[in-house]
């Protein structure tokens, strides 16, 4: 029951920690994130296992946060007021060509950032974006403003 509580405990922790940590810097992994969620992956396996290498103690853990996941998973569609605190809601940071200065500094989102997705998109200036949307799986939408 230890490896359990200690599961639970340490999956919290981690969802907590991607929210706190922001929408766009999960999206976008550099090398060094990438080993960095190595690491961390590492660090949590000790951490939960607590040198338990049985393969019951693997299969307990594994179990653990697969039904904790399908359970938060459940609760986001069973109760809509939960869904922004746990999903998030998407931000507008450009709106009729006008960057919204404190919502991009609140997401920690460069105007460099927002150029780069609407080159990609095909927009190539902020003045010719209608919106841009910081969406709750980190990606930014944009959509141009009408000629």
């Amino acid at each position: 029951m230890d490896i359990v509580i200690r599961a639970t405990v340490i999956f919290f922790f981690i969802y907590l920690v991607t929210r706190v940590v922001g929408k766009r810097e999960l999206s976008s992994m550099e090398p060094f994130d990438l080993i960095l969620l190595v690491v961390t992956g590492d660090l949590v396996q000790q951490a939960i296992t607590q040198s338990d290498y049985s393969v019951t103690g693997a299969l307990t853990v594994i179990s653990t946060i697969a039904l904790l996941t399908v359970f938060v998973s459940w609760v986001n569609w069973r109760f809509r007021r939960m869904r922004s605190m746990l999903e998030g809601q998407p931000v507008v940071l450009v709106e009729n060509g006008k960057m919204i200065e404190r919502n991009m500094k609140r997401e920690r989102i460069t105007v460099e950032d927002i150029e780069s997705e609407g080159r990609i998109q095909q927009v190539t200036d902020i003045a010719d974006m209608r919106w841009a949307v910081l969406e709750t799986n980190g990606q930014i939408s944009i959509i141009p403003a009408s000629k």
